[in-house]
């Protein structure tokens, strides 16, 4: 067993970060993750750790081929990030940046759901800092939404897990029915994590707010541990295939007519993570390894694909594709690990989603689901037209846009060779990488039939996709807003606010001014003291996330006094 808890080193070692120079700040983002990685190395299948807290016996750790294939892919992850955000100055963007991850680190190693809520937590407030150091109102109100939407998953997870206790279960985290409201609030506390659909919209509206190195750190944790609580807690519920399956289908509209390429890559985001959904849903061994195993490959070739638009935002401030073109010419490295990311994620024969994505479908014909293999399909060639053709091809081949940056720095290029290598290296060692899955497998990723029908797909979705370049009726490239599920709260609770709610603060505000300009010489009068002045209504604005918190407080106390 290692000598200590896997978040440790990353969780107590980012509290030297801001007292470092950029240089030693540079190297602890690197080693601790090297020396986590190292010491998860002396764990082993069945080891496991216990702390008293607040009267409760916590199971802090649980180690199974589950929880060490995520923690072997978040260190790696971090390690990368490490060098890839070696040139950053910001010392909050390293802190929280190594607390997120050893929160992810814990989070998958908790072997109950009390644990699981505390590092959760702390998911959310670390990870927020990587959108609101961008700077600028943008970044300050996406962060506000992402924040607002965790607080309310972890609070939707807590009143679960509460409910659970009070009903004698425990804190236990296994796997669970679909049944009662406890398991319902739990589940639904990870679909919002995991970017389920309607719920969705916060990755797509934070993750291209972030600064250039923190939009590759949010994609590497947050909805990967959310995959991960999906397998460990809800294998085999049949509402995930069906949830998957819309997952697998709706971003590919968005993705097609958006034109910020970092925006693309989230709503292909939420493509990849419908593949895994439906794996863990179907929950046969192979299916189930499929999820798994391709949640690790995704957070590798997507990571690599956010890295490639990183460099590019970070050179020229933008990375919408009606700006973008002809930059191949000065950014030749950029340029060559984009297309590998592009070809990784597209499934291409020898990288890492041909061994992955296939075995989640080869499942699905298993259980003769028929409807569902087409719809992912079809997912695919969404895929290859929105990740693997449309971001290379609009970032540095489209037309000329007459820039000239410089190629990305070093270690960024150092960073994106090292997933590119991992791409390569998982399509073609698989066997090695499907030892290390949860299941046993004998599967066999590149059968003749395999082959030629993934090349078949590939071939000829490229040439449906080129061929409407060339007749000019592909989607064009335009400066657009495009609608999605948020508008129903962006407008439609504004409009309740405006309409409903507001009025009667007003009018309670008015009621309030009158009472405290006479309340305070009734006090004088009374005790000969004065008493300080405060507002319940006028601070509204100011208090607003507080006042939603107490109210959702409230909810969940009631809940538990009528249950």
């Amino acid at each position: 067993m290692g000598s200590l808890h896997p978040a440790i080193p990353m969780l107590l070692g980012s509290l030297l970060l801001p007292f470092l120079g950029r240089r030693w700040r540079g190297l602890l983002m690197i080693g601790l993750p090297a020396f986590g990685l190292y010491n998860l190395l002396g764990f082993e299948t069945g080891d496991s750790m216990t702390l008293p807290f607040a009267g409760f016996e916590l199971d802090v750790l649980r180690v199974d081929k589950l929880s060490l294939l995520f923690g072997y892919l978040f260190h790696i992850a971090a390690l990368v990030i490490g060098v890839y955000c070696w040139h950053v100055k910001s010392r909050l963007e390293h802190f929280t940046a190594l607390m997120y991850a050893g929160s992810a680190i814990g989070a998958v190693f908790s072997g109950d759901l009390l644990t699981l809520f505390l590092f959760w937590e702390l998911l959310a407030v670390t990870s927020v800092f990587q959108i609101w150091a961008a700077g600028g109102s943008e970044a300050r109100h996406a962060g506000i939404r992402y924040l607002l939407t965790h607080i309310t998953s972890g609070l939707l997870l807590l009143i679960g897990l509460v409910m659970k206790y009070q009903a004698g279960d425990g804190f236990g985290f296994e796997t669970m029915e679909l049944e009662g409201t406890a398991n319902w609030l739990i589940f639904l506390a990870f679909g919002i994590k995991a970017a389920f659909p309607i719920a969705h919209t916060w990755l797509v509206d934070a993750y291209p707010a972030a600064t250039a190195t923190g939009t590759l750190v949010l994609s590497a944790f947050t909805t990967k541990v959310a995959v991960y609580c999906l397998a460990r807690g809800f294998r085999g519920a049949d509402e995930l295939i069906y949830i998957g399956a819309v997952m697998c289908l709706f971003p590919i509209i968005y993705a097609v007519i958006e034109n910020d390429l970092r925006r693309v890559l989230s709503y292909s985001m939420v493509n990849q993570i419908g593949f895994m959904v439906v794996g863990i849903g179907i929950g046969t061994d192979l299916a189930f390894n499929g999820a798994v195993a391709h949640a690790f490959a995704d957070v590798i070739f997507k990571g690599l694909l956010f890295m490639s638009m990183g460099a590019i935002y970070m050179r020229l401030g933008t990375t919408k594709g009606t700006e973008l073109g002809g930059l191949y010419k000065t950014m030749p490295w950029t340029t060559f690990f984009c297309i590998i990311g592009a070809l990784a994620i597209s499934a291409m024969p020898f990288f890492s989603a041909f061994v992955t994505k296939t075995m989640i479908m080869q499942g699905a014909a298993d259980q003769d689901l028929t409807w569902l293999w087409m719809i992912m399909l079809f997912a695919s060639c969404g895929v290859l037209e929105h990740a693997g053709i449309k971001i290379p091809y609009f970032a540095f081949f489209a037309h000329d846009s007459g820039k000239r940056p410089k190629e990305a720095p070093l270690n960024m290029r150092f960073a994106m060779g090292i997933s590119a290598t991992l791409c390569i290296l998982i399509g073609v060692f698989y066997k090695q990488f499907y030892a290390l899955l949860p299941e046993p497998t004998t599967y066999s990723a590149y059968s003749f039939t395999h082959l030629v029908t993934q090349t078949q797909l590939l071939v000829f979705s490229a040439a449906a996709v080129f061929g409407l370049m060339l007749i000019g009726k592909y989607p064009p490239e335009i400066r657009s807003v495009n609608l999605d599920a948020d508008v129903l709260w962006r407008k439609g609770l504004l409009g309740i606010w405006r309409k409903g709610l507001h009025p009667v603060f007003l009018a309670a505000s008015a009621v309030e001014e009158r009472f405290l300009a006479w309340s305070p010489k009734a006090v004088v009068r009374l005790f000969g003291h004065k008493l300080p002045r405060f507002s319940l209504f006028r601070e509204w604005a100011g208090g607003a996330v507080v006042v939603l918190i107490t109210l959702m407080l409230g909810v969940y106390l009631g809940l538990v006094f009528f249950a």
